[in-house]
Parts: C-alpha cells; sequence; structure tokens
C-alpha cells in the first residue's frame, strides 16, 4: 500500500508530454467525455480502437508529414478477450521513445458509478442482464493489471462532467488529469445533520446570528447586508484570520501527500447565513494556492 501510495505521488509530478495517450478503466467512469476532451486539444481520438491496431496508430503519429501528430484511444473491458493482450502491445508502444505513450486508468467509487448506470438507465456491459454491481466487482477484477501499468490514475467519483473535461485540458498544458487537489468548502447547518464526507468540520455558531434580525432572516450569507452584520464582529475576523492560516499550512501538505478531494464543512444553526458567508471567504482566501482548485458548495442555504 505504502509503495502504490509512493507511485501515486511520483506521477502526480510527473508531466504529461505524451504523443499517444492510452484511456482506460471502469465502464461510466468517463472515458466517453475525457476523450471528447482531448479531442478539443487536437487529438486524433478512436475510441475502442482493436488492441491489434495500437502499433500501426502509433506509427502514423511518427511519421513524417502525416496529419496525425498526436492520439488518444480507448481500450476498455469492450475488448473481450482481446483485453489479455493489451500489456504486451502498450510494451511494444513504450519501445518507442519519441511517442512517450502513456497510460490514464479512470476509476469511481462503487456507489457513484452504480448511480450513473441507473440515471443513463444503460446496462453495464458485462452484465446486460445482471445487476450493475455484479458488472462493476467482474470489470474491476478484469482490469487489475491494466490498472497496475497505469501511468496515472484519476478518482472522478467528485467530478461533475465540466470538471472531467476541465481536468484533461491540462493534458495540453504538460500536467496530469487531475492532480489538482479540489478543495469543496461546504456549507451546512447542524440541526440537518452533519456532512458524512467532511475531512474538516468547523463549527461557527458563536458568531451573531443574523437569522434573529427580522430584515436579515429572509436573507442569506451571500447577501452584502448580512455579510456586514456578521463582519461587524471581532470574532469573524479573528476566525477567518486564524482558519486561513490553518489552512494555507495544511493544503498543500494534503497536496504533496497525492491528496486528490478536501472537504472542509463550516456549519451553523441552519446552514443559511453564517456558514454560508464564512464558506465564501474562506474561499476567496484560499483560491490562489498552487495545485489547488477551490469551489463551494451551499447544501442547506434553501433550508428553513
Amino acid at each position: 500500500m505504502r509503495e502504490k501510495r509512493h507511485a501515486a505521488r511520483r506521477a502526480a509530478r510527473t508531466a504529461v508530454t505524451s504523443r499517444f495517450v492510452v484511456l482506460t478503466g471502469l465502464a461510466g467512469s468517463g472515458k466517453s467525455q475525457a476523450i471528447k476532451a482531448l479531442e478539443d486539444l487536437g487529438y486524433f481520438c478512436v475510441d475502442n480502437l482493436p488492441i491489434e491496431l495500437l502499433p500501426m496508430l502509433a506509427d502514423l503519429t511518427l511519421r513524417a508529414g502525416t496529419e496525425i501528430s498526436r492520439a488518444a484511444v480507448v481500450v476498455d473491458i469492450r475488448e473481450g478477450k482481446m483485453l489479455e493482450g493489451f500489456p504486451k502491445a502498450f510494451k511494444r508502444l513504450q519501445q518507442k521513445k519519441q511517442l512517450n505513450p502513456v497510460l490514464i486508468f479512470l476509476e469511481a467509487a462503487e456507489p457513484t458509478l452504480v448511480r450513473r448506470f441507473s440515471e443513463t438507465r444503460r446496462p453495464h456491459p458485462l452484465a446486460p442482464d445482471r445487476s450493475a454491481m455484479e458488472g462493476i466487482r467482474e470489470e474491476k477484477k478484469a482490469l487489475q493489471q491494466v490498472r497496475r501499468m497505469a501511468d496515472h490514475i484519476v478518482d472522478t467519483s467528485e467530478m461533475t462532467v465540466h470538471e472531467l473535461r476541465h481536468a484533461f485540458t491540462s493534458v495540453a498544458a504538460g500536467r496530469v488529469p487531475g492532480a489538482q487537489l479540489v478543495v469543496t468548502v461546504l456549507s451546512f447547518g447542524f440541526k440537518h445533520g452533519i456532512p458524512v464526507d467532511s475531512d474538516l468540520l468547523f463549527d461557527v455558531r458563536f458568531l451573531p446570528n443574523p437569522h434573529f434580525v427580522p430584515t436579515l432572516r429572509p436573507h442569506t450569507g451571500r447577501d452584502a447586508d448580512v455579510v456586514k452584520y456578521i463582519n461587524k464582529s471581532k470574532a469573524t475576523h479573528e476566525f477567518l484570520t486564524h482558519t486561513l492560516n490553518l489552512l494555507k499550512f495544511l493544503v498543500p501538505q494534503y497536496v504533496h501527500e497525492g491528496k486528490t478531494y478536501l472537504t472542509i464543512g463550516i456549519g451553523c444553526t441552519g446552514g443559511r447565513h453564517r456558514s454560508v458567508a464564512i464558506s465564501e471567504a474562506l474561499k476567496k482566501g484560499l483560491s490562489g494556492l498552487p495545485g489547488v482548485r477551490v469551489r463551494v458548495k451551499h447544501r442547506d442555504i434553501g433550508n428553513e
């Protein structure tokens, strides 16, 4: 396990300069969106290319005068028995030094994959007449060797379609797709339950509560009058100063450790005023950290 973590860290520091990208991974993990993103970047893309044709396409990218200077292909479980020949075929690609091929494996948590198949109403390719979970687990076993060969492993569990496409635009810029740490600052209300996916959690119920000001109650922590009211408290400024100093120390450590996602929970009573305003302030304060993309989500802003 430790060796795998070290390998992942090394991969995150390695620049992607490849002229030949091989995308693989689990069904439902976002390979179709990833290949579309690469196509938009000027890659010649082929989905589900037979493994026997990999060397031919690779040679075309190296041949002078060809219009194919960069290529990306999807190789996955749809290959069937031919997938057994992939390790040998990819090693042949690695012998072409000018090609510098890179293998990227996409995956996602099992509940996420099941949900995606349910939303699209498509059967898993290995389970047309069984449950999606059965197909997913069979596929994971079949792809174990391919996963071990991967230069980069990208977990798309928390990515939207747009975030996945954005992650793969980094290939053209010489960066690893998904290598950034995505920090989610999540506001919530304690009376609606603590978010189970929080890595760090802060309670801001000690701050002045706009809920008890009749003119402010209908508004949220995004409104200027609410922010102004909360900022009148000295405790607000002290909390933001100390918390930002702590996070500006912690976040780079997580980046160095190779963490992909970090969720920071900010809670007040109802999740409508104080936690929202503080979350917005923290997002602003954390923006610009190297190797980090910060986003904010307000779970309970619409709850009464």
